[in-house]
């Protein structure tokens, strides 16, 4: 064979090889990766800068990392990003969690933040001190634990919220429900709702609800039942009515022993006093 034809060939070899490279690369960053918070604490260290996009909106804005140790306080870089990040809000500041991807050199990362200027800030950025991010395994200040809010915020980011909640037992899969209303979030609490509703005529008049109290049976007494009532005491605050405490049963249901347990949303909200209809 000529010389002249097997340079070729082998130049077209190389070409293709390092295309493929490419495109693995390319590939990989384009993948929204669950990292856990110990590693993405050294990819993302104090005074870095990245991307955070929202999930819902993909509207995106770009921040610094000024300090945290259990997660990353964070900063707009700019008013610009301040006011971006207050249009993800519709305006208003908010504790409510919300699903964001972070974006740096290393490719994507599921993320969770809450939208509350509190702390200190040291950026001329019109936003007056600092808000959190946090990655999968990120704890609080106030506990050595992941906050489940945010926790189920990482998940929905990284594609792995269905999957979560099908294998998750009943009780804390009435805890992600309770924790969906919380958050106004759509996406959650129809994952778990054994009925399809208007979730956004819903949602928007649930300012706050949290659970106090709820019995827990031990795995073997809940065994193959396909029906399931726990009991539990629900601290509300409900839009235009105030504050109320609900004493009484999370309904669960599910079609086989194997299957993911489902709530009974429509007698969730008769009893809690709210009209869902079906």
């Amino acid at each position: 064979m000529p010389v002249v034809k097997v340079m070729i060939m082998v130049i077209f070899f190389l070409a293709m090889t390092g295309n493929n490279i490419e495109a693995k690369n390319n590939t990989k960053r384009d993948q929204i990766n669950m990292l856990k918070w110990e590693e993405v604490n050294e990819i993302l260290p104090r005074y870095s800068k990245f991307t955070v996009v929202d999930f819902e909106t993909g509207m995106k804005f770009r921040v610094q990392r000024r300090a945290g140790s259990n997660h990353a306080d964070v900063q707009p870089l700019t008013s610009k990003d301040t006011a971006i990040m207050k249009e993800i809000y519709k305006g208003k500041w908010s504790w409510k969690r919300r699903a964001i991807i972070v974006i740096s050199e290393d490719g994507k990362i599921a993320a969770s933040m809450h939208g509350m200027p509190h702390g200190g800030g040291a950026l001329k950025n019109n936003f007056p001190g600092h808000f959190c991010i946090h990655f999968y395994g990120s704890t609080t200040h106030r506990t050595n634990f992941m906050d489940l809010s945010h926790k189920l915020m990482i998940l929905k980011s990284a594609g792995k919220l269905e999957g979560y909640l099908e294998q998750t037992d009943p009780y804390d899969l009435v805890n992600a429900y309770i924790a969906g209303l919380k958050q106004q979030d759509s996406d959650i609490v129809s994952l778990i709702s054994l009925h399809v509703l208007e979730w956004e005529n819903l949602l928007y008049k649930i300012e706050n609800i949290r659970i106090s109290r709820m019995e827990v049976l031990p795995a073997e007494d809940v065994g193959d039942q396909l029906s399931l009532s726990v009991p539990v005491e629900v601290n509300l605050q409900l839009k235009g009515t105030g504050g109320k405490n609900f004493l009484g049963k999370v309904h669960l249901v599910r079609y086989m022993p194997n299957e993911q347990w489902k709530v009974d949303s429509v007698k969730f909200f008769d009893d809690i006093g709210m009209k869902a209809g079906k």
